[in-house]
């Protein structure tokens, strides 16, 4: 009894372990944002450098995630996961005393690659941890409201380093996290199964380059740039068909609930970098609030939180269609509350219902997208599902933020109202993007059933 209890105990350490480092890889994404003023005083920077430092963790993040997930399965998730946390670590004191802006963007860089490593292994080794279905459904409901958690988490600290503290503490946290996470995991993770395939390496070159094209593209406004990306990605695809051994097996793909589950994190994950974005511009420039008291509003979205245990029950009960549709129908409900801008009720409601609906929805989808997984692709996998996670607001913002643009252009009254309008506008429009994809969860999860 006192054995099983040990193993039991040393499981949920690891869990916790491996839960608090995918939500700090998420929260240095969102860490920079209040502070970033400050950099720019300090090294002088321009407009351009200053989109360029907050984009490039999302670059090499969202760029090398394949890559790293299929060299968890194939050198071992722990290892990479141990390799990636301690290039983070790394990295993050590099860039928090960095003495001139070549080393601070470049430490930005090498963040996103040392997470890029961590965190597909980190989801292979909770499957690893979890080989008792309903265990691993339970464990990976939780880590679908992680990364929700991380980027809100972030926010809320990030306004608070602001507020009483320099700016490099803003790289100095994600530094002890991850000396944290190399002590504890080298200690407390089991070691993984590898696979003895040799890596693709036109496949890993292309994906990367394509991925980071389209990110960049999307970010610069680059329509020949995301387009190249595009290029690249499906150029991925044909060199996918065609190896024995791709880095992305398109079999994973190939399961319809799997494909639908992947968008349904990608949209999710846009509508709530678009949420958080486009209010913390609203608060600011419209209301007049401080950093604080913009960080203080999103403090809903930490419902999140408890989202996780409550949908891992759900599923339990009813499924994951069913519990996919629910959340997607409310966020949509939520998307029709913070559209209405200007009526604060009515924008607390929605901050409100999103977190439980965007809890349910990640929840249930990356329950989804592991169904039917084997060990030797659960790191390209949990690549897959941090892609969708990583893509999904880069994208998302990039769309949402042009057609808020455009629509208060068209607005005559011009100024405050019309930026209202705007932001107003781009929110509501993810409402009907929201129903569509509950009929496309609907359709394809009662067709997978019938085969």
């Amino acid at each position: 009894m006192s054995l099983f209890l040990t193993v039991r105990s040393s499981k949920r350490a690891a869990l916790v372990v491996l839960g608090g480092t995918q939500v700090a890889l998420v929260a240095a994404i969102t860490l920079m944002t209040v502070p970033l003023p400050s950099i720019q005083r300090e090294f002088g920077l321009g407009q351009g450098d200053l989109a360029l430092l907050t984009s490039a963790y999302g670059l090499t993040f969202g760029g090398l995630l394949l890559l790293g997930g299929r060299l968890a399965d194939r050198l071992g998730a722990r290892e990479m996961f141990l390799a990636g946390m301690v290039l983070l670590a790394l990295a993050s004191a590099a860039g928090g005393l960095a003495p001139d802006r070549a080393v601070l963007l470049a430490a930005r860089f090498a963040q996103g690659a040392g997470a890029a490593m961590a965190a597909p292994a980190a989801v292979a080794l909770v499957t690893r941890l979890h080989p008792d279905e309903r265990e691993r459904q339970d464990a990976l409901a939780v880590w679908g409201t992680l990364s929700v958690t991380g980027a809100v988490g972030g926010s809320l600290l990030s306004g608070l380093v602001a507020a009483v503290a320099s700016w490099r503490w803003s790289f100095l946290l994600p530094a002890a996290v991850g000396v944290a996470a190399v002590a504890a995991g080298a200690f407390l993770l089991p070691a993984a199964p590898r696979t003895a395939a040799r890596l693709d390496v036109p496949g890993a070159l292309l994906a990367t380059a394509g991925l980071v094209a389209v990110t960049y593209g999307l970010v610069e406004g680059s329509a020949a740039v995301a387009g190249a990306g595009l290029l690249l990605t499906a150029g991925f695809v044909v060199v996918q068909a065609r190896t024995a051994r791709p880095l992305l097996p398109l079999r994973l793909l190939a399961h319809r609930g799997r494909g639908v589950a992947l968008v349904v994190v990608f949209l999710t994950a846009a509508a709530s970098a678009t949420v958080t974005f486009l209010l913390s511009l609203y608060l600011q420039q419209v209301r007049g609030l401080s950093p604080i008291s913009t960080s203080a509003a999103f403090l809903p979205f930490l419902l999140v939180v408890v989202m996780g245990p409550i949908s891992g029950r759900l599923l339990r009960r009813l499924g994951v269609r069913r519990v996919l549709v629910a959340g997607l129908l409310l966020a949509a409900v939520a998307m029709l509350l913070v559209g209405r801008i200007a009526s604060t009720g009515t924008v607390l409601a929605g901050l409100l219902v999103f977190p439980v609906a965007s809890g349910m929805a990640f929840s249930a989808a990356t329950v989804a997208a592991f169904d039917g997984v084997s060990a030797e692709d659960s790191g390209a996998a949990g690549g897959l599902v941090n892609t969708a996670m990583e893509v999904g607001p880069t994208a998302g913002l990039a769309v949402l933020v042009a057609l808020a643009a455009a629509r208060a252009d068209a607005v005559d009254a011009g100024g405050a109202q019309a930026v209202a309008e705007g932001y107003g506008f781009a929110l509501t429009a993810m409402a009907p993007v929201f129903l569509l994809a509950a009929a496309m969860v609907a359709v394809a999860f009662n067709q997978s059933r019938e085969r």
